[in-house]
């Protein structure tokens, strides 16, 4: 059974950070890339980072200069550090390997 359990959201002042995790367990996903996705009210989930097995990561423009993809194979987890956190920001975020999906995460960005 795969699960992908994410964590750190919160409620966060405009300007500031957190940092997201997602820890996933049931398999190995060194081998494929693995992604956050953030989806806000009445919008469609896009995708935010991804991160792949070599090479550079991707980032959404909107966050590109402001978050930080990264993994640690040996835990299993990914992780997104968020810096300069605008309201624009607040959305539930979604960590996704393959097909599998976490239960999200909400971040809330206060103005």
């Amino acid at each position: 059974q795969v699960q992908l359990v994410e964590s750190g959201g919160g409620l966060v002042q405009a300007g500031g950070s957190l940092r997201l995790s997602c820890a996933a367990s049931g398999r190995t996903f060194s081998s494929y890339a693995m992604g956050w996705f953030r989806q806000a009210p009445g919008k469609e989930r896009e995708l935010v980072a991804v991160i792949f097995p070599v090479g550079t990561p991707s980032y959404a423009d909107s966050v590109k200069g402001r978050f930080t993809i990264s993994k640690d194979n040996a835990k299993k987890t990914v992780y997104l550090q968020m810096n300069t956190l605008k309201p624009e920001d607040t959305a539930v975020y979604y960590c996704n390997v393959q097909n599998y999906w976490g239960q999200g995460t909400q971040v809330t960005v206060s103005s």
